[in-house]
């Protein structure tokens, strides 16, 4: 595993996987499983892995914390730059950074809380997380109301953010009225597009962010590294086709539930038994099974 200070040039290196995590029957961390998704995404060139939403950390045991983030460290590659989440709520955050900053990960990314939380919060909590931790967080900005531009540029200039993932879904992303306030205080070289394949264009050419994150990458990691790099060569003719394979995949996401569908794709698309959602989550329904198996293969079998 990769335990260099993140730079600006590794966000733009990569795309940022975001992969669901593999449990067995008994909900357990499955390792051999994991790595195999690993290994997969590895090959495709794609050495950046973000454990996040997809991999429900979000609903993570104490208890397990430890031993996850220590196997993780283990069975990734020597290169490959791994991510760990730690929260939503705050006792519980607090407490991951005593485990977390004996450590070599380089940072670790703040699971936004949806509920009882304002701004000015958001910014104290993150800022005591960072300290407790000992090292700069990922900030991810989910939802418009979590914290605010002028918060998030707070915790830069106090040099506790190695980079900021955003994630507010825009009915059409070049009208993102936030994103633009953003990039105009915050240097665009630390964000990152967090949606996906499809807002990538609008994101890194309108708006001037450095890299994205996807979940889909996991499907067909080589491709969407192709993606990243058409846009970066400004080819997009070429990064719009590839958004194209992409997307029916990215609707039944977004139709259904984008970390539900995810999990059970990796699984129908023989590259990892994912094994069972981690409760307050379930599967998805049969006839949603050979939409998402379909759509899942297509993509792995897709050719530009």
């Amino acid at each position: 595993m990769q335990t260099r200070t993140i730079t600006p040039e590794d966000l733009a290196r990569s795309v940022i996987a975001v992969p669901p995590m593999a449990r067995d029957q008994n909900l357990k961390f499955d390792r051999a499983e994991n790595q195999k998704l690993i290994r997969h995404i590895e090959a495709g060139q794609v050495t950046t892995l973000l454990y996040g939403g997809n991999a429900n950390f979000y609903h993570i045991a104490p208890s397990e914390y430890e031993s996850i983030l220590g196997q993780l460290a283990e069975i990734a590659g020597a290169d490959t730059l791994v991510v760990p989440s730690a929260g939503p709520a705050y006792g519980v955050m607090m407490d991951q950074a005593e485990i977390l900053k004996n450590t070599a990960y380089p940072t670790v990314m703040v699971l936004p809380h949806q509920g009882i939380t304002t701004s000015d919060g958001v910014v104290s909590g993150l800022r005591n997380f960072a300290h407790k931790v000992g090292k700069p967080i990922v900030v991810y900005i989910k939802y418009g109301d979590y914290i605010s531009v002028e918060g998030t540029k707070q915790l830069v200039d106090e040099g506790l953010v190695s980079w900021i993932k955003y994630a507010i879904v825009r009915e059409d992303p070049a009208d993102d009225p936030f994103l633009t306030r953003l990039v105009d205080v915050v240097d665009p070289a630390i964000i990152v597009s967090g949606i996906g394949e499809q807002p990538v264009i609008e994101h890194l050419v309108d708006f001037g962010v450095n890299g994205f994150t996807a979940g889909c990458v996991c499907i067909r990691p080589e491709l969407s590294d192709q993606l990243l790099k058409a846009v970066q060569a400004n080819d997009l003719d070429k990064a719009r086709a590839i958004q194209a394979i992409f997307k029916p995949l990215e609707d039944l996401r977004n139709g259904i539930n984008p970390i539900r569908v995810l999990h059970e794709a990796v699984r129908l698309a023989g590259i990892a038994e994912t094994g069972p959602h981690l409760p307050l989550l379930s599967g998805i329904t049969e006839a949603q099974s050979e939409q998402v198996k379909a759509a899942a293969l297509t993509l792995l079998a897709a050719t530009l």
